[in-house]
């Protein structure tokens, strides 16, 4: 076989490892004529010495080298940083020599002879060794190429993650300035509620930009900094009340966290301000478990109960944010009626992607 490059054919390298000068002579004659300039090297040292120079497209070991065998000089080629394919040849019709050699990186095996048709096949196994040498080299190319690829996107990804946070974080400053020039007490909570339910979204873009994750969020490490900030943010000597969490670790998308995020952030929210009589001390409870494809989600106290029948103890958007919230998880949601207290439980499978 032949390149072309213009009018003049491109002879394909090919570096021969054998003790036998005759049987060298007689592979330079013969591949030459079938589009291959054979170079010899008479040991397993002058064959390595001669790759390390670099213009090698391929080599044919040969298996008996003196005090050696081609298997002790394998290793070598093969650990070489992008080596060529290497053919093995052998007079030996032993099959654990082939094996051995195809398990040390081999890409082929012939046994060595000396006619036309020993070379002509042996021709046929270069070729098809140089292609399967092409063919990695271009994998893994295109796969270096991918991989760039997906770091530029996660980059790009990470910081509009951050840009979000960043907006929302402005967002919620200036409605909390407007509450602190606010006089009327009805209008402070509602900017007060407006502003966590801010920070439950924004928190999920800081958790994606901090931990460079992509399309997905730890939900148990999530819930921590949100129910932590929402304590942070209510607690006072009129609401002494302290927010429990037993969460399994579960990695959940995007989505499904932040609009999870909304409704936890209004069920504590609620039980912060209705579940206990003011300055009691009282505890409120966040548990999810995961149970093969479905995740269970708990919010409760011990206070003084919810009736959802009943009306509505403020302006009825918490409520309605719930309803909304529950439907597009396409969830189960449910109060507890037995339960001494309020214990809400909303039931959702993790799907694709979790």
């Amino acid at each position: 076989m032949s390149n072309s490059s213009g009018d003049a054919d491109v002879l394909i390298h090919i570096l021969y490892i054998d003790d036998d000068e005759g049987l060298a002579s007689l592979m330079q004659e013969n591949l030459l004529r079938r589009g291959f300039s054979v170079e010899w090297a008479k040991n397993g040292a002058a064959g390595l010495a001669r790759l390390n120079e670099g213009g090698i497209d391929a080599v044919v070991l040969d298996h008996v080298l003196g005090d050696e065998t081609g298997l002790d000089i394998l290793p070598c080629i093969t650990a070489m940083p992008d080596h060529p394919p290497v053919v093995y040849a052998t007079g030996s019709d032993d099959t654990s020599i082939a094996v051995a050699a195809l398990k040390a990186g081999a890409d082929d095996y012939m046994l060595k002879g000396i006619s036309a048709d020993y070379f002509d096949l042996l021709a046929a196994a270069l070729e098809q060794a140089l292609e399967r040498a092409r063919f990695r080299r271009e994998t893994a190319q295109a796969q270096e190429v991918i991989r760039q690829q997906r770091d530029l996107a996660e980059m790009l990804l990470s910081e509009v993650n951050h840009r979000i946070a960043n907006s929302l974080g402005l967002v919620g400053a200036l409605i909390r300035m407007q509450s602190a020039m606010t006089k009327d007490q009805v209008a402070i909570d509602a900017l007060h509620e407006t502003q966590m339910r801010i920070n439950a979204i924004a928190s999920v873009h800081r958790r994606l930009y901090t931990n460079r994750q992509v399309g997905s969020v730890q939900l148990d490490e999530y819930l921590n900094s949100l129910l932590t900030e929402l304590e942070a943010s209510m607690r006072d000597d009129k609401r002494p009340h302290r927010i429990m969490l037993t969460a399994a670790p579960v990695n959940l998308a995007t989505d499904k966290v932040i609009t999870l995020g909304l409704i936890v952030s209004e069920l504590v929210t609620n039980a912060f301000k209705y579940a206990y009589p003011d300055s009691v001390t009282g505890e409120i409870r966040v548990s999810v478990d995961q149970t093969e494809e479905m995740l269970k989600v708990i919010v409760e106290d011990d206070g003084a109960g919810f009736d959802p029948e009943g009306p509505a103890r403020g302006t009825g958007l918490g409520t309605r944010i719930l309803t909304g919230m529950a439907a597009s998880l396409k969830s189960d949601f449910a109060y507890d009626p037995d339960h001494n207290g309020t214990r809400a439980t909303l039931v959702f499978a993790l799907g694709e992607g979790k």
